[in-house]
């Protein structure tokens, strides 16, 4: 039982849950961050938790989709993203996303103002000394050079990487909103929403075949230092899906179901752009699904040719950086800690997990691991039947070894899904037989509720182990 502080290297998503988890148990925590003092490729400010993509935590549908499930369950378990999320909410539509700017500063006042946290301004060169004791690693996809270079020579191997790309943000008032019009797909309301949450610019058929064109042949930033390395199918360049198929990005992105032209409710669109509300005050809208590699004169040149964005402004334009992760089921063990030295843990995207919320829940348990050790209480990991469980599941017991590809690594960065959740019974009304989307939609269900009871069951656990220690 030792009451000394744990470190963690890293004041992102999963830092800063970490963090928040260990002192809400009563133990203190030094959090390096070494935005500040030197920055980074993709973020703009020395904010904890600044959000460099997209604002949206995707859906918060906790009755059939595994991404509210884990929103859920990290909100039953106190999470301070969750609680800054949903204080900094924008609306939608399903989805819970929110003003940027005010959840970076909601999530940094807090810790600032914890009396057990304290925030250290600098970079963290290599492995953490011996001496800080239980230390988590939290650094994320951008981990400064000279601490991989650490990692990888404690490790013995190298991280993997991938690219990650950052969507185009617009001035709301530079759009023309005679040819855009706002509209949910299928007129969904999700939280905060109304059912007119996204701005969409409709494409006939010519206008697309163009733009398609115009993306795949537009300049794009060249890599030489990473050619090679593989896209994260859940994060690609939207001229990387143009070079797909000429059709890709009208069953992706650009899906014109579910909507109507309100200015020409007779024409049905043969592709459409959607943009969402990116800040609070509504007068920011990212493009959902166009991250890019294009050059910014291109990505202007190319984005204004889009119906409704003729005379856009941007804010901030899309870009591309380097993610790395570690090879997770070889190197971390079932309560993500390294093998080789276990006073360490990983924590975030640098594990393996790719998304915000997955981020940040990883950072939340590897937070309750390390507390409930500096307490002398027993460690749990959540049952695999949880979004949380499968997701650690998934990093530390994925794909360790594909004798088929040569003997070479398999493990990839993944979402939280279904497909990581145990079976399930599927539970259905007598003499009625489920198909197709409805027996989909039953098991989804079915994951959902047995995640959350087995979850609240779980975190009682922590509870009474705690109470017993006390």
């Amino acid at each position: 039982m030792s009451k000394e502080p744990i470190h963690i290297v890293g004041g992102g998503l999963a830092g800063s849950e970490a963090a928040w988890q260990i002192a809400s148990a009563g133990v203190p925590v030094v959090l390096h961050e070494m935005r500040g003092v030197t920055g980074t490729d993709a973020h703009q400010t020395d904010a904890l938790a600044e959000l460099v993509c997209s604002n949206s935590f995707r859906s918060d549908d906790a009755t059939a989709n595994a991404v509210g499930v884990i929103h859920a369950e990290m909100r039953l378990a106190g999470s301070l993203i969750m609680r800054c999320a949903d204080e900094n909410q924008v609306p939608a539509g399903g989805a819970l996303a929110v003003d940027r700017e005010g959840f970076a500063a909601a999530v940094t006042g807090t810790l600032e103002a914890h009396p057990l946290v304290e925030i250290r301004r600098e970079e963290i060169s290599g492995l953490p000394p011996q001496e800080w004791g239980r230390t988590i690693i939290a650094t994320g996809p951008l981990t400064a050079p000279a601490l991989a270079e650490s990692i990888r020579a404690e490790t013995g191997g190298d991280a993997l990487a991938f690219f990650d790309a950052i969507a185009p943000i617009v001035h709301f008032d530079t759009i023309d909103l005679d040819k855009a019009w706002f509209q949910s797909r299928y007129d969904k309301v999700g939280p905060g929403g109304t059912g007119k949450d996204y701005l969409n610019c409709p494409m006939d058929k010519a206008q697309y075949e163009a733009f398609v064109a115009a993306l795949t042949a537009g300049e794009k930033t060249e890599f030489r230092e990473w050619e090679g390395t593989p896209y994260f199918d859940g994060c690609l360049p939207i001229e990387i899906m143009a070079e797909r198929g000429s059709e890709t990005l009208r069953h992706g992105p650009m899906k014109p179901m579910g909507l109507t032209n309100a200015h020409q409710p007779d024409i049905k669109a043969y592709a459409v752009v959607q943009l969402r509300q990116d800040n609070a005050l509504g007068t920011l809208y990212n493009m959902v699904g166009f991250q890019t590699k294009l050059k910014y004169a291109e990505q202007v040149r190319i984005f204004r040719t889009i119906p409704g964005l003729e005379n856009a402004e941007f804010a901030r334009l899309g870009g591309l950086h380097r993610n790395t992760y570690l090879d997770s089921p070889r190197l971390l063990d079932g309560t993500l800690r390294l093998k080789s030295r276990p006073q360490l843990r990983f924590a975030g995207q640098i594990t393996g997990c790719e998304g915000y919320v997955e981020s940040a829940s990883v950072g939340l348990m590897a937070g309750r691991f390390a507390a409930a050790e500096a307490l002398g209480r027993a460690v749990t990991p959540p049952p695999a039947t949880t979004a949380m469980g499968a997701l650690l599941g998934h990093i530390t017991g994925g794909h360790i070894l594909a004798e088929e590809e040569g003997g070479k690594r398999s493990f990839q960065p993944m979402n939280v899904n279904f497909g990581l959740f145990p079976p399930v019974e599927v539970p259905r009304e007598e003499g009625k037989r489920l198909r197709g989307k409805e027996k989909t939609i039953a098991k989804r269900r079915a994951l959902s509720a047995r995640a959350l009871a087995d979850f609240a069951v779980w975190l009682d656990g922590q509870s009474a182990s705690a109470a017993a220690a006390a």
